[in-house]
């Protein structure tokens, strides 16, 4: 059975541009535009619906979809149909959310179609529309090239790919998911074990949760999307020893069948001391 996502929809007719749901999509994917709200890009949208009880007039609602891979021409297609202040707002949030390549898609879309690119706003690296630095979607792999070959004797730098690392803030379709090797980690887990980073997180993506203190559901849903969507490699889920971290396992497993994919998996335990207490091999 294909993994199913859910997606925000928004009645135009219905719709005054009132903008009381802008401030509250978490994900920054709606903007009002042309006196309508629209979606800007659905590569963002969480489909969980902070929006709905925002809006006065009932003018959105959430709809089903199957879950396949992000497809920016696709999206484009409906892009286009909403005018150039809509395209130039998708092109804005694609950069803004660190996603060059679909970025590049979208232009190479516009330049095929013979439609004329509108003019896009300063960057703003640091910011996302809805006004939180923090979420800004980046990649920082790049940072790492140089220390494949550091000498052991180097001082000890942080091997983080991404940003942000929370999973209730990570977008699904961000785009350092493609051809990932995934770290799940109990947001305990760095605390105990010392070497985290050189041992565990090297070359990989993280997510980080709890799974006693957080929503579970959400977790599991928006595990399921970010598996569904993109070509991960591998996922490794690492948490502590105590009982109540073992619901991380569960909720990634349980995401993997709903997805529908077969990704290898591996399991780490870490205890409370600081030790590695069991490891299972990717199956």
């Amino acid at each position: 059975m294909a993994a199913r996502r859910k997606i925000i929809r928004i009645d135009e007719e219905k719709c005054t541009g009132c903008g009381e749901c802008v401030p509250n999509c978490p994900e920054g994917a709606l903007r009002i535009i042309d006196g309508k709200a629209r979606l800007v890009s659905d590569l963002f949208c969480d489909g969980l619906g902070a929006c709905i009880g925002h809006c006065p007039e009932g003018a959105i609602s959430i709809e089903e979809r199957e879950a396949v891979p992000y497809d920016e021409r696709k999206v484009m297609e409906n892009i286009v149909r909403q005018g150039p202040n809509t395209i130039r707002a998708h092109l804005d949030h694609l950069r803004e959310h660190g996603a060059d390549e679909y970025h590049r898609q979208a232009l190479e879309y516009l330049k095929e179609k013979g439609i004329e690119v509108p003019p896009e706003r300063s960057a703003r690296e640091d910011r996302l529309p809805c006004g939180c630095p923090g979420t800004a979607v980046r990649d920082l792999s790049d940072r790492h090239e140089h220390e494949r070959q550091a000498p052991a004797s180097a001082p000890r730098r942080s091997r983080l790919r991404n940003w942000p690392v929370q999973l209730a803030l990570v977008p699904p379709g961000a785009p350092y998911f493609r051809n990932a090797d995934l770290l799940i980690a109990a947001d305990c887990v760095p605390f105990a074990f010392a070497a985290f980073h050189e041992e565990f997180l090297t070359g990989k993506v993280l997510l980080i949760g709890c799974p006693k203190l957080d929503d579970a559901e959400l977790y599991r849903q928006k595990l399921a999307r970010i598996f569904a969507q993109n070509e991960i490699r591998s996922v490794t889920c690492v948490h502590m020893e105590v009982p109540c971290c073992y619901g991380l396992v569960e909720i990634v497993k349980a995401a993997l069948a709903e997805s529908g994919k077969e990704i290898p998996f591996s399991e780490i335990t870490i205890g409370v001391k600081g030790e590695k207490l069991a490891e299972t091999a990717a199956r």
